[in-house]
């Protein structure tokens, strides 16, 4: 099951890596170019969206003592796609603006370069904000991890000290039967 999920993390990883590359792109184009990369985006937002309906499936099928990993990775998949729907809506709010200014024959170079230098600002914080959650992530797993280890070492020093202690007491039982034998053979 994990590996399906993991399958579909992949899967949602790259889709959402060309999203933003497109969305980044939407402002920039003109005509049927622009309304040819609005419709291609909104397809593939859709398919992220079906990507997270079917590892939030995977994650109801996995055993309950791993699951809030995964639905830690989910919530975070989750957000990514909000951002992502909120990116697309503001570069859709772009090309209207850049419709609007066509139509009406509004230059708007400065606006435009303002509005892409916050375009790709705000790629950079969302992209900084993805490595942080990575991060994050990385740092629940690892943290799950050593706790699994403690867990093994105090089992392991149980069974040590067990064994400790029925070796103490065979010693102890040796210990009596030489003497009851060296007894036995002074008689």
């Amino acid at each position: 099951m994990s590996s399906d999920f993991e399958g579909y993390e992949q899967d949602f990883a790259v889709l959402t890596a060309e999203i933003t590359g497109r969305i980044g792109k939407v402002p920039k184009l003109l005509g049927d170019e622009k309304k040819q990369m609005v419709a291609n985006v909104e397809k593939q937002l859709e398919e992220a969206r079906e990507l997270l309906e079917q590892m939030e499936l995977e994650v109801r099928e996995i055993p309950a003592q791993s699951r809030g990993m995964y639905s830690s990775r989910m919530r975070s998949y989750k957000q990514e796609m909000g951002k992502l729907e909120a990116d697309f809506k503001r570069s859709r709010i772009a090309y209207s603006d850049e419709v609007r200014n066509e139509l009406l024959g509004d230059d708007g170079n400065s606006s435009e370069n303002q509005r892409a230098h916050l375009l790709d600002n705000t790629e950079r914080l969302e992209r900084s904000s993805r490595r942080l959650e990575a991060g994050y992530q990385i740092a629940v797993e690892t943290e799950q991890i050593g706790q699994e280890m403690l867990e093994n070492l105090s089992q392991d020093r149980e069974k040590i000290q067990g064994s400790r202690e029925r070796l103490r007491e065979t010693d102890a039982n040796l210990g009596k039967s030489s003497r009851i034998l060296t007894g036995m053979l002074r008689r």
